[in-house]
């Protein structure tokens, strides 16, 4: 039996749809301007091609939660997506076999501390500091792809305080779901317990404390969080 120098902290895991069990989180990808129009209200061109960021395993929220408003920002920004989980793992995974690869599908919300990742692309400097905060991924209830399928349309929207902000659907993905498994798995070895946010759509855009952040993606599920005081 291992010996630590304190007890390890508990694995961070996410909700099953219809289980006590829970998914285990080794990892956290997420994908940049995955959506075409949202690549353009940044100013970017909508064909690049996709690229990676992370967070740690531990930014993972319950739907349901009160999210504290992160320290360091003036500017929390909402980013509603859906989130592929792995099951199975691999190494240059081919596109064709990418989706026996995905357990299940969750919708997530990748939050940001927009200001600090503004300095950061004029510094170029990393960005894990506006991505990988405490509390910076809320993610509802995982549901199994043998129920769903792999989902290749279906909207896909996020509203606070009741007034939608995004609101687009899946087909207009730029890569879709099998190619960002595929891409990913060429820079890491995938393993189970890995999670990918798979982008959002446009209409990001600000919340402040005491606001209800609401989203879903049609057939996968919904999630909801209530932004709390400044942590």
């Amino acid at each position: 039996m291992t010996a630590y120098a304190f007890d390890p902290s508990p694995a961070p895991s996410v909700a099953i749809t219809g289980s006590d069990d829970r998914f285990p989180v080794r990892r956290i990808f997420c994908v940049g301007r995955n959506y075409a129009a949202h690549a353009r209200e940044f100013g970017n061109d909508d064909r690049d091609p996709p690229f990676f960021f992370g967070k740690p395993a531990d930014t993972v929220v319950d739907s349901g939660s009160t999210v504290p408003y992160p320290s360091l920002t003036k500017n929390l920004h909402f980013e509603i997506e859906l989130v592929a989980a792995i099951g199975t793992g691999g190494f240059r995974i081919p596109r064709d076999a990418a989706l026996s690869h995905v357990w299940g599908y969750g919708v997530g919300v990748d939050l940001t501390r927009r200001d600090l990742q503004d300095e950061a692309k004029k510094t170029a400097r990393p960005w894990d500091w506006s991505k990988g905060f405490d509390d910076s991924a809320p993610c509802g209830p995982l549901v199994r792809a043998d129920k769903t399928g792999h989902p290749e349309s279906g909207r896909i929207w996020l509203a606070v305080n009741g007034t939608v902000k995004q609101d687009a659907d899946l087909t207009e993905l730029i890569w879709p779901i099998a190619d960002i498994v595929s891409i990913c798995s060429e820079g890491v070895r995938l393993q189970p317990g890995d999670l990918i946010f798979t982008g959002t759509p446009a209409g990001v855009g600000a919340i402040v404390p005491g606001d209800k952040v609401t989203g879903g993606v049609d057939g996968i599920g919904e999630i909801e969080f209530v932004v709390g005081p400044v942590a």
